[in-house]
């Protein structure tokens, strides 16, 4: 879930000047940049690591290295502003905020996943639900992977994970809650100064917020219990905190399942030449879920050339960074053999680093193993192949492949 960036030049309101001689300034497509980015990409970093993109509203920073700067420095670089379009929906979270308030949102979820128990447990969950999920298309011979396995496993691994399934929510039923909900923030005005005061009311998320509450309090051993018993949050932050964990866990694990078995069908061999894990490394350096992250400049700040202005939008390429050639060789190529893939961006860096990091890792890689395993000769349909497609989130619209 992202943020829509206020239409404002590098030095204030969009009908000022857009750059000044020293301030690099770059035209992009945006088409070219949902459908095909990385060559636009390359050239933007060739050009100038960090330009002004007026299309985008917003700084675009397409370098390893001045990608990771941003990430890691949260006081010259924050989430926490009124643009910040998921906090209308959601309220303020440790998605929005940072700080000794994004500390205090983050500590207790933090804790929870770090617990061996919980993540055992998930991990022997998201196995049997991905064999159940093979199962039910083992037999066609042909399926369509994203609907089919990728979206409901991703779900049905966060309902279980914050004990939303022991108080009889299903993984359909979470799905359902999400596309609404990021629906609504998508719709949301760009540039809207909003505060958490203009929350806007949806009755998904009312849902949602019911369901934690109820399952906050069953007592069942879960992230979101953990999270409550660790005290420090209130109940409408817990749901807050709740929801944008949930989304994220869906989202990115989706768009990670599938690029990962798309990616298998550019290989030189068979993929059982690879070891599992390093192929999902490499896919997520070559093609990351989350396309991009948004901040905005909390003071003034000079990075290389490009002279950035308090309240601007700076927007982190991690899928170009991903692909900058001054940290991977010949980025373009998937190769699972690449010994530093893990150097990716693809789970961000700094205080905001992915939180789930390690169970997306695990359900992606348990997915593409019991694909691998149950459906021999599992490749990409007949035809064109699918491209990978999203401005903030990357994924193939839709993933058919066959097997023997």
């Amino acid at each position: 879930m992202s943020t829509n960036p206020e239409p404002v030049g590098p030095n204030g309101p969009s009908h000022l000047p857009h750059a000044r001689p020293y301030e690099p300034q770059a035209s992009v497509s945006l088409e070219e940049l949902d459908t095909d980015p990385h060559p636009l990409l390359a050239r933007l970093r060739e050009r100038a690591p960090v330009c002004w993109v007026p299309e985008l509203g917003g700084w675009l920073v397409t370098g390893y290295d001045a990608a990771v700067a941003v990430l890691r420095d949260a006081a010259a670089f924050t989430v926490d502003d009124p643009r910040f379009t998921t906090a209308r929906v959601t309220g303020p979270s440790m998605l929005s905020l940072d700080g000794p308030e994004h500390a205090r949102h983050r500590g207790p979820f933090a804790r929870a996943f770090g617990r061996a128990g919980i993540l055992e447990r998930l991990a022997e969950f998201t196995a049997v639900e991905a064999s159940r999920l093979t199962d039910e298309i083992a037999s066609g011979g042909a399926a369509e992977l994203r609907t089919a396995l990728a979206g409901p496993l991703a779900a049905a691994v966060m309902t279980e994970a914050l004990g939303l399934r022991a108080v009889g929510v299903t993984s359909a039923a979470m799905l359902g809650w999400y596309r609404d909900i990021v629906a609504t923030v998508a719709a949301l005005p760009a540039g809207d100064p909003g505060t958490p005061a203009d929350r806007v009311p949806v009755a998904s998320f009312a849902a949602l917020a019911a369901a934690v509450r109820e399952a906050a309090a069953s007592g069942h051993a879960t992230l979101l219990s953990e999270a409550a018993a660790a005290g420090g949050l209130a109940d409408e932050e817990l749901v807050s905190d709740a929801a944008v964990a949930a989304f994220g866990g869906i989202e990115t694990t989706e768009g990670m399942i599938c690029n990962a078995v798309l990616a298998l069908g550019t290989l030189p061999g068979p993929a059982a030449d690879y070891p599992v894990p390093a192929l999902v490394e490499e896919s997520l350096r070559l093609e990351p879920a989350a396309a991009r992250v948004d901040r905005y400049a909390a003071r003034d700040v000079t990075i290389g050339e490009a002279r950035i202005r308090r309240r601007d939008p700076v927007i982190v390429s991690l899928t170009g960074a991903n692909r900058d050639p001054a940290m991977f060789g010949d980025p373009d190529r998937f190769d699972p053999r690449r010994p530093d893939a893990e150097r990716h961006l693809a789970f961000a860096r700094g205080p905001h680093f992915c939180l789930g990091a390690r169970l997306a890792r695990t359900e992606t890689v348990t997915a593409v193993t019991t694909l691998l395993d149950r459906l021999p000769g599992l490749r990409l349909a007949a035809g064109e192949p699918p491209g990978v497609r999203g401005l903030v989130f990357r994924k193939p619209p839709e993933l058919r492949v066959t097997w023997d």
